[in-house]
């Protein structure tokens, strides 16, 4: 007698990503209610409303930390957005701003250099960490949202580049794709022999002068699938990263 294949589900040895978002919402419901937090009528694992993302940081002065920054580069001109979710339970900003932020207002980076280092990555003591960068310049991307990173480490009392960018992920179960092919103004092709098929190089954006600069191009070249349709978001940062002469990790 055959198995069927609904039984065979059930041995597959890797869990499932339902169940791994199913736990994170329950942990998120019980700590809006344990703290007696306004939630979503629909979403217990969601606060009702944005402005209330301060209640979605563990700290108090992690959260009196961002609110301080994000008024000082308003007045400096400078962006620091918050996610669009910052409210949500299993907002992946929340999570580094509560993982990375007690580290920052303490001034002890010592745990996050213990981790970088466990996995290969040469950094020293005389760090700052720095939440939402970007540099519209990288790619010329002088309108809309530009390539952003959640979180940067630099060297203190130096004006120098970032050196290592931390891109933090929770739920997401994708990176984000390219909105031109999302939105059917792309069928999706590959252009890295032929760039003027592509809108976003004919308005200026240098991703793909970038690829060919940093060898992605040789690799690409014979694919038919434009690998900016899946993984616009990560080949972007992996990208800024690289030709920052930068470490990229994906937290």
């Amino acid at each position: 007698m055959k198995t069927s294949s609904r039984r065979l589900a059930q041995d597959w040895k890797y869990p499932r990503y339902s169940r791994f978002e199913e736990q994170l919402r329950t942990a998120a419901s019980s700590w809006f209610e344990n703290k007696g937090f306004p939630v979503h009528p629909k979403m217990k694992y969601c606060l009702d409303s944005l402005d209330k993302w301060e209640m979605n940081i563990i700290l108090p002065e992690v959260s009196n930390y961002i609110v301080d920054v994000r008024q000082q580069k308003e007045k400096d001109s400078k962006p620091f957005p918050l996610h669009k979710y910052a409210h949500h339970g299993l907002s992946s900003q929340a999570m580094v701003f509560n993982l990375v932020g007690p580290l920052i207002v303490r001034n002890d980076y010592d745990p996050l250099i213990e981790v970088l280092r466990s996995k290969g990555i040469t950094i020293n003591e005389g760090i700052e960490a720095e939440f939402e960068y970007e540099d519209r310049d990288v790619f010329n991307e002088n309108t809309g949202q530009p390539t952003s990173i959640d979180l940067i480490i630099k060297n203190i009392g130096q004006k120098k580049e970032p050196f290592i960018f931390i891109e933090s992920k929770l739920v997401e179960a994708e990176f984000g794709g390219c909105s031109v092919f999302s939105k059917g103004d792309c069928n999706g092709r590959n252009p890295v022999n032929d760039k003027s098929s592509c809108f976003l190089h004919f308005i200026g954006r240098k991703y793909w002068d970038l690829m060919d600069k940093h060898g992605f191009s040789d690799v690409l070249h014979d694919q038919k699938i434009c690998i900016l349709v899946n993984y616009y978001q990560f080949f972007r940062e992996l990208l800024l990263s690289i030709e920052k002469n930068g470490t990229f990790v994906l937290l």
